[in-house]
C-alpha cells in the first residue's frame, strides 16, 4: 500500500508540481490575492508589503549559499569521501542504503539542521556510487526526510529562543521566567516523537521503493564530474607556487580553528555560522592547497542559483503574510476553535500552514508566538507544550515545502519533482505520529 501511495504521489507531483522557483512565484500571487480578498488590503498595499520584505533575508540567503558551498567543497576531499564511504559500507543493497541514509540524516538533523541537510545529501551520493539498483530520487528524499525532526533538536529555533533570558513578550507571560530545554527539547514527550520517527521513518522510506521496472538510477560518473583534488604541481612562477602551497592552507586553517576553539570555550553554541566556519576551514585544510580548494569551491558555487533567486521571493511572501495580517489570522482562527485538549493539535496544524508562507523558524515564532502563548496560558495548556507544537508544525510541512530542500538538491543534483512525491508520504506519517503525541500525551 505504501509503495502504491508513493507511486501515486510521485506521478501527481511530476505532472503538476512546477519548478521550485515557479512554486515560489505562484505562492507570491496566491498570498497577494488572499491579502486583498480576506484582509481587505489594496493591491498597492500588498505590493508595498512585498517590497518591504523582499530583501529581509539577504544575510540568511548568504548563510544558505555557504551551507551548500562549504559542505559540497568539504565533501570533495579524500578524507570526507573515505568517511562517508565507510558509512555507506554499512549497506550492501538498496533497502539497507535507504534505511542507513534515513537514520543518519535524522540523527544529524537533530544535532544541527544545517549539518544534517549536508550530511544526508553527501551520504546519498556515496550510496549511489557504491550500490547498484537504488532509485536515486527515493534515496535523496530519504536524506531530506531527516529534516522532519530538526525543530525538536539541539538547533531548534523556538525551544532555544524561549530558554534565553531576555525582555520580550515571553517575560510578561511567564513572570520573568524562562522555559528550559528540559521542558522542550529534552521533555519525554518530545523525545518520544523523535524516537518513534527514527525507528519507523526508515522503514516507511524503505517500503516506498518502486518496482524494478520503475527504478531510476543515477550514473555514478555524474557524481564524480565536479570538484575533487588535483595533483600538487611545483609551479614555475611565485604566484603558482603560492597557489599550490600547503603551508598557506595550513596557516589559514590554523587561524580559523584557533578562533573556533576559542568561540566554543567561551560559551559559543553550534549554529549555522559556526557550522559553516567549521566546514570552510576543514575544507581548506583537507584540500591541501589553495588551488585544490578553489577548484572545488568554484564547482560547488554553480549549484547555488536556486537559493540566490528564491530567497528574495520568499522574503517578499513573508512580508505580505506578516504585514497584511494573514499569518496572524490563521493562528487566531485555530485558537478560537480549540479546547484545552485539542489546542496543541490545532496549533500544530496552524504552524504547518503558516510555514508554507513563512519558511523560517525564527520568523514563524515571531508571528505565532504572541498569539499562541497567551491563548495557551488562558486555556491552561503548558507553555512548553504549546511552543513545541509550533516547532513541530514548522518542521512538519518542510516535507512538502521546496524552500529548505534547495541546498540538499543542489548537492544531490536533482530537482524538486524527483523527491517530493516520497516526501508527501513522510509528511503523512510524521503528521500522524506527532498529532497523536501532542493530543494524548
Amino acid at each position: 500500500m505504501i509503495k502504491a501511495l508513493a507511486g501515486s504521489f510521485s506521478k501527481i507531483v511530476r505532472r503538476w508540481l512546477p519548478d521550485a522557483f515557479l512554486f515560489a512565484v505562484i505562492l507570491t500571487f496566491v498570498v497577494f490575492i488572499f491579502g486583498i480578498v480576506f484582509k481587505g488590503q489594496s493591491p498597492i498595499e500588498m505590493v508595498n508589503f512585498w517590497g518591504q520584505g523582499f530583501w529581509k533575508l539577504l544575510a540568511f540567503a548568504m548563510q544558505m549559499v555557504l551551507v551548500l558551498v562549504t559542505g559540497h567543497t568539504l565533501a570533495k576531499t579524500r578524507v570526507v569521501e573515505s568517511v562517508l564511504a565507510a558509512i555507506a559500507g554499512l549497506a550492501s543493497k538498496p533497502s539497507q542504503a535507504i534505511v542507513v541514509t534515513t537514520v543518519v540524516a535524522l540523527i544529524a538533523c537533530w544535532i544541527n539542521w544545517g549539518f544534517g541537510l549536508i550530511v544526508g545529501a553527501l551520504l546519498a551520493r556515496q550510496m549511489a556510487k557504491k550500490i547498484k539498483g537504488i532509485h536515486y530520487g527515493l534515496l535523496v528524499a530519504s536524506a531530506y526526510s531527516g529534516f522532519l525532526i530538526w525543530h525538536a533538536g539541539l538547533s531548534g529555533s523556538v525551544p532555544l529562543k524561549i530558554a534565553q533570558v531576555s525582555k520580550n513578550f515571553m517575560s510578561a507571560i511567564t513572570g520573568g521566567e524562562v522555559i528550559p530545554v528540559t521542558e522542550t527539547i529534552f521533555a519525554w514527550q518530545n523525545l518520544l516523537i523523535c524516537a518513534v520517527l527514527i525507528l519507523t521513518l526508515p522503514i516507511i522510506n524503505m517500503m516506498m521503493a518502486p518496482d524494478a521496472d520503475d527504478i531510476v538510477e543515477i550514473d555514478p560518473a555524474l557524481l564524480e564530474e565536479t570538484g575533487g583534488q588535483t595533483a600538487k604541481t611545483k609551479g614555475t612562477t611565485p604566484a603558482e607556487r603560492i597557489e599550490n602551497s600547503v603551508i598557506i592552507s595550513m596557516l589559514l586553517g590554523l587561524f580559523g580553528f584557533a578562533y573556533i576553539v576559542y568561540y566554543f570555550i567561551t560559551g559559543g553554541k553550534l549554529g549555522l555560522n559556526s557550522v559553516n566556519m567549521i566546514f570552510l576551514f576543514a575544507g581548506i585544510v583537507l584540500h591541501g592547497t589553495p588551488a585544490n580548494f578553489l577548484k572545488a569551491a568554484n564547482e560547488a558555487i554553480k549549484n547555488t542559483g536556486g537559493i540566490v533567486l528564491q530567497f528574495p521571493l520568499y522574503a517578499g511572501i513573508m512580508g505580505m503574510m506578516v504585514h497584511s495580517g494573514l499569518a496572524a489570522s490563521i493562528s487566531q482562527w485555530f485558537v478560537q476553535v480549540s479546547t484545552p485538549m485539542t489546542f496543541p493539535f490545532f496549533t500544530f496544524l496552524s504552524a504547518g500552514i503558516v510555514n508554507f508562507f513563512v519558511p523560517s523558524g525564527g520568523g514563524q515564532w515571531a508571528v505565532q508566538g504572541p498569539i499562541i502563548m497567551p491563548a495557551a496560558k488562558a486555556l491552561g495548556v503548558p507553555l512548553a507544550k504549546a511552543a513545541m507544537a509550533i516547532a513541530w508544525g514548522d518542521a512538519w510541512t518542510n516535507m512538502i515545502q521546496p524552500f529548505w530542500a534547495l541546498p540538499l538538491l543542489g548537492i544531490a543534483g536533482l530537482g524538486i519533482r524527483d523527491i517530493m512525491g516520497y516526501c508527501v508520504v513522510a509528511l503523512l506519517w510524521g503528521g500522524f505520529v506527532i498529532s497523536l503525541v501532542l493530543t494524548f500525551l
